[in-house]
């Protein structure tokens, strides 16, 4: 667990906005990636995380502005933020852990301000590995990490991730791969040789940016 929460996503960086002067960190860990967009946006304002270990909330205290600890799905902190105040809002590996992630999108989303972006990452339950031993294995155990990590509660395709980052009324603006393959990797040609049509079964996380609706 410390290894996860020492680690920065810094794969999120192209899909920031260009300028941040509000955002929050949703299990935001010991606030390492929250840390990494402080040092990419030094405008940046006011930071907040939320938290379910104490420990890690603690030493995120270091970084951000404020941090909640406890479980997300019972802490009100939409109540201490101002409505549209928020320029980018991070869901990294953590909705699927919650029992009910579509109400939590909702409470979230009208928080974010008129160009701001709900960045989602969530692992894709159609990659091919787990396809291929639930098949021909019946390999359902689950295990301390990975597409079967015991805590996860839910299970996303790229359709039904991009539903739940919707269903608070944003509109999702990018879909993809979490972690772009090299341009040689066999996955990338692959990819390139079948036109993007194999890119489902070859994806082990999704990034899905989300942004309000433009109106008019």
């Amino acid at each position: 667990m410390s290894d996860y929460f020492s680690h920065a996503r810094r794969e999120i960086a192209p899909h920031l906005p260009a300028k941040i002067d509000q955002f929050l960190d949703v299990g935001c860990g010991n606030g390492t990636t929250s840390a990494f967009i402080r040092h990419l946006h030094p405008e940046v304002r006011w930071a907040g995380g939320v938290e379910l270990f104490a420990e890690a909330a603690e030493k995120a205290r270091s970084v951000l502005d404020e941090v909640w600890c406890g479980d997300l799905e019972a802490t009100p902190f939409e109540t201490e933020i101002a409505p549209a105040s928020l320029d980018a809002i991070l869901c990294l590996d953590v909705l699927e852990h919650l029992v009910d992630p579509w109400t939590v999108v909702k409470r979230l989303s009208p928080l974010l301000a008129e160009d701001g972006r709900l960045i989602i990452s969530i692992p894709n339950i159609r990659n091919w590995k787990f396809i291929r031993k639930l098949f021909f294995n019946g390999d359902f155990h689950y295990r301390d990490a990975g597409l079967l990590d015991r805590t996860h509660l839910r299970f996303f395709v790229r359709e039904t991730a991009i539903e739940l980052a919707e269903a608070g009324g944003l509109k999702v603006a990018y879909s993809g791969n979490a972690h772009p393959w090299k341009a040689l990797d066999m996955r990338n040609i692959l990819s390139h040789i079948s036109g993007h049509g194999l890119d489902d079964l070859m994806i082990k996380q999704f990034v899905i940016v989300a942004t309000p609706k433009q109106i008019g």
